[in-house]
């Protein structure tokens, strides 16, 4: 049985392969935006839509797939006022998501789904508290230099092997959660399914 990891985030990849997992790459095509208002049309807690974004990618992956095991991820961030922030569209969306973040906590929820022949066989998800900095314009406008388009596909605004990690205070929480990707749990799944050697 091969492992496909349904996901085109490069820091996703490299976590994996760095532990010695062997997959395939496909990156899912579902409507994120579509999938967020529904959820929040619904006023479904925002806390679990990390997990149903990654059940949802995953799923659309298995489509082509069957025989596979797929594993689809999400992260999201959730302010201290509940609002729940997506990638940035642009440049100035990010400074002001930024800005909105500074001198603050944030809630940031990642999650993984593993689907097998059609169904979820098992789910995981983990929170981080990171709490950012205040920062001059000055700094955030060199910051966005520095880092924009690379930062586009990160909730938040942020990479935290990069420039990131200067926007912030304190940071509570696993180190690979705040990276996208709940490693620990996946990896002891993949053991416990033989993907990957005990």
């Amino acid at each position: 049985m091969a492992f496909v990891l349904a996901s085109s985030s490069k820091i996703r990849a490299t976590l994996l392969r760095s532990a010695g997992v062997s997959f395939s790459i496909k990156t899912a095509e579902v409507d994120e935006t579509a999938l967020k208002h529904q959820w929040q049309a619904n006023k479904k807690d925002n806390a679990r839509l990390a997990l149903a974004l990654a059940e949802a990618k995953a799923l659309a992956v298995a489509e082509y797939c069957p025989d596979d095991l797929v594993v689809g991820c999400d992260s999201t961030v959730i302010t201290t006022e509940g609002d729940l922030l997506s990638k940035p569209k642009d440049r100035d969306e990010a400074a002001q998501h930024l800005r909105g973040l500074a001198g603050k906590p944030h809630i940031l929820t990642s999650a993984f789904a593993v689907i097998e022949q059609g169904r979820c066989v098992f789910h995981y998800q983990d929170q981080a508290l990171l709490t950012m900095r205040l920062f001059s314009e000055d700094f955030l406008e060199s910051y966005l230099d520095q880092e924009w388009p690379e930062i586009s596909y990160c909730v938040g605004g942020y990479r935290l092997e990069g420039l990131g990690i200067q926007l912030f205070d304190k940071i509570e929480g696993d180190h690979f959660t705040i990276m996208g990707l709940p490693l620990l749990a996946l990896l002891a799944y993949l053991r416990k399914r033989s993907i990957v050697k005990i």
